[in-house]
């Protein structure tokens, strides 16, 4: 069966950073999607100590990940990367069911789920 998102050897080296920043490598990264931002969903990404009871449990190059289930279909085939520039860098992600973006990247929308769109 194939994961609902992929994270890249790149952006998984950057969250065991993170995960050591934290205080704990036995974390789990929850990656979700909540109502907000221009386009009406924006990407969250975050550690947690505990799995909830609806969430559902990948592992990527030794990265426990939790997505709540209400996220799953939105994040279907999402790819999470890291890219570094001049400029710093950053986490990247790849959606294939997003129909529309935000100038700034950071919202999405899909053709099933709008969310709830602020102002910029």
């Amino acid at each position: 069966m194939k994961d609902i998102i992929t994270i890249t050897e790149a952006a998984a080296f950057q969250i065991k950073d993170m995960m050591n920043e934290y205080g704990s490598a036995e974390v789990y990264l929850r990656v979700g999607v909540k109502g907000g931002g221009c386009s009406g969903l924006s990407y969250g990404m975050g550690f947690e100590e505990e799995k909830g009871e609806k969430d559902i449990e990948l592992e990527q190059h030794g990265i426990r990940i939790l997505i709540d289930d209400e996220s799953k279909p939105i994040l279907q085939d999402v790819k999470i990367d890291f890219k570094q520039s001049m400029m710093g860098g950053g986490f990247t992600i790849d959606n294939p069911n997003a129909i529309a973006n935000c100038g700034c990247g950071s919202s999405f929308r899909t053709a099933t789920e709008a969310g709830k769109p602020e102002e910029c």
